[in-house]
Parts: structure tokens; sequence; C-alpha cells
């Protein structure tokens, strides 16, 4: 191709240009997002005894406390369920020396991979209209109720022990998620080995570390200083300045990576904020979409969600849900495409709020629905990690 352009070129030919993007009806978009929420929540049923905590709670930071997950034949609210003391593969809550610790399993399918990440997603899950209309992760409240070792708790006692537990030079994306929802920005603590510790040196913390090579491409550290930086803004109504002008600098320049290696169909790189490149494999860019497509809807400004290149995200976005409906897709990819599209739905769309979702499914999916698998690396086979395809 690259040297039919250039003889082309040389003979003084006309080279062709690429069409230019067509444009997206924001109205048929917003319907279809509808629909492809509605149908990720409902038709891609977990089951306790299949999948593990791990799929379960991205499953919950998507929709929130409704979203249901099947025990033992019975269809019940996956958060109850899990914060009520029941079993899930992974789920590992024990009494800390300060409060509730997560108990972290890397490299695990099932468990907690990530200090902090149940209560960073807990902190994030579904969606709640903020001041000024932003659309935010909802979060469920301080005071929910939990059970560990037998024992009751609240959800802050996870908030205090990750405060507890915290060190100099260590993950804390999940943790920073959960202080930016909860906590004040200028908040402060010391943590068990008496260091002091504010807000702002978490997330200068954060800033000052890699990116690319941190958890899926470095989406899930942006999007913790994203939500550092909204609070701030929302709490303060400064300019940022320190640890936090530092978050702004590394998400502008990150966020505007990732918009110049789009790709043409509006997709971006397996790769998204080092190289542009595409793939082949569906689910590798719909994970990569949908990891980035979260970020942009935390993290930018009204206006710039409406910009082109974003409503082409979202509308690639929606087509790779629409084209493996019937296949088994990685739960992470397939949960933060989702969260992403939530936030952005309840700040672009007419209606301003994920009010239009359907209610949730009252009867089962069918049991003759159309079944294929997905056949592209790990996703080889029906595995823990996947949500299944309807009838699942």
């Amino acid at each position: 191709m690259f040297g039919a352009l250039a003889v082309a070129a040389a003979c003084g030919c006309p080279v062709p240009t690429p069409p230019p993007p067509r444009p997206v009806d924001t109205a048929a978009l917003c319907r279809r997002i509808d629909a492809a929420l509605t149908h990720a929540r409902d038709r891609r049923r977990l089951e306790t005894g299949t999948q593990g905590a791990w799929q379960i709670v991205h499953g919950i930071l998507a929709f929130g406390p409704e979203f249901p997950v099947e025990v033992q034949g019975r269809v019940r609210p996956a958060l109850d369920h899990l914060l009520g003391g029941g079993r899930a593969i992974g789920w590992k809550l024990r009494p800390g020396t300060a409060g509730v610790l997560a108990e972290v399993d890397p490299g695990s399918t099932m468990g907690q991979g990530h200090p902090d990440q149940w209560l960073g997603y807990l902190s994030q899950c579904g969606v709640a209209t903020a001041s000024g209309g932003a659309v935010t992760g909802g979060g469920v409240p301080l005071t929910t109720p939990l059970s560990a070792g037998g024992r009751n708790y609240t959800v802050a006692d996870l908030l205090r022990q990750a405060q507890h537990d915290i060190r100099p030079g260590q993950e804390a994306t999940w943790t920073l998620m959960a202080l930016a929802a909860w906590l004040p920005p200028d908040a402060a603590w010391t943590s068990g080995d008496g260091d002091p510790w504010t807000t702002e040196r978490v997330v200068a913390m954060e800033a000052a570390a890699d990116i690319p090579s941190a958890a899926c491409g470095g989406a899930h550290r942006l999007y913790g200083l994203a939500t550092a930086l909204a609070a701030y803004r929302r709490g303060t109504g400064d300019e940022p300045t320190g640890g936090w002008a530092d978050a702004a600098a590394v998400l502008d320049l990150h966020l505007e990576q990732a918009r110049r290696f789009q790709q043409p169909d509006g997709s971006f790189p397996v790769r998204p904020f080092e190289r542009p490149g595409s793939s082949p494999d569906v689910f590798a860019r719909l994970s990569a979409t949908g990891h980035v497509f979260e970020v942009l809807a935390i993290a930018l400004e009204d206006e710039r969600l409406r910009e082109p290149w974003v409503t082409r995200a979202a509308d690639r976005l929606v087509a790779f849900l629409e084209e493996t409906a019937d296949l088994d897709v990685e739960c992470g990819a397939l949960y933060h495409a989702a969260h992403g599209l939530a936030l952005y739905r309840g700040r672009v769309c007419p209606d301003g709020g994920p009010s239009a979702v359907s209610p949730r499914a009252s009867r089962p999916p069918a049991a003759n629905a159309p079944r294929r698998r997905a056949r592209a690396g790990r996703r080889a086979s029906r595995s823990s990690r996947s949500a299944g395809s309807p009838g699942s």
C-alpha cells in the first residue's frame, strides 16, 4: 500500500486521502449504550460457583449495589452477598490491626490482585451526579455494614486499614480512588509506622510513578489521579498546585498521547499511552479501548467529552460490545468498558443520567439463547475470568 502511494506521488498522480470519519448520531449512540449496558448487566449472569470475587467486584464497579449474581441457583445483589459474609472464590477479608484487611493475592484470577482494589472499586461503583452535573463514581457509603471473620464492621474499617498500611513507594492506585471519594482533599493521618500522610502526598506519589508499566497499561493509575483531581477541584474550587498540579500534568500528557494514538476506527491501541498500533484481536482492542474510555469519562471536562474523537471512541466501544454480545468476554475488559460508558452516558446523553438503562430483567436469560465461545488467547475457553454469553 505504501509503495503504491509512493509511485502515485512520483508520477504526479493525486494521492487518495482516507475519507473523513462518519458523523455519529448522539441520540442513536445513547440508545445503543443503553442496550449494551442492559445486556452486560442482565444477560451475562455471573455465578459464585464459577466466577471469583475479582470478576464479581468488577461487575459491581460497573453497575453498583444492584448488580446481580447467582448464588446456588438464586439471584441476589452481589454487593449484599459479599459484604454480608457470603462466599466467593478469592473474597478474603479478615480483622486487621486498624480495621478490616482485604488479603492481596498477586497474580490471582479470582482474588484481589492489587492493594485496596476492593476498596477502590467500592468507592467508585455505579454512577452518581456530583455538583455541576458532572457524573463520577457513585460509591457505597462508608457506613455500609460488612462482615469479616464472623464480626461486624463497616466499609470505613477497610478505609482505616488502608490508611494504616500505606507506605512510600507502594502501588496506591486503588487507595487513592477511595481517599478521593470519601475524604476531603486536605485529609491527613498517620500510618501504622508513624509516618505522616496526606491525600496530596498519595497523589504526588502516584503522579511520580511510571504510567505505561502500571496495571492495564497505566489506565487504572490515570483513573485514580483523575478521580483525585476532580475531587480536589470540586472541594476547593482552586487551581491545582503541588502534588495536584503534578497529577494534572500527568493526565494532560497521557490523554493527549491517547488522542494522538487513536486508531481511525475510534479504538485505542493495546499500548495506548506509549505508541500507535492495532491488533487483529477484537478482545484486546475492546479491553484497551474500554480502559482508556473509562479514564476519558472521568477526566475530561464536559465540552471535551463532546469532541469528535471522544464520540468516535464511544461509538467504537459500543460496537465492540455489540460484536461480542454472544461471546464469552473477559470480565475486566467488559466491566471497565461498561463503567466508562455509564459515566459517559450520564454526562453526554440528553436525559443526563443512567436512569434510561432498562430495569433489571425479572427472569433469567432464555435457555435457548445463542452460545458461542471466544477463541483468542486466554479467552479460548469458558474461563473463570469471563462473563458468559447469553444463556450461560
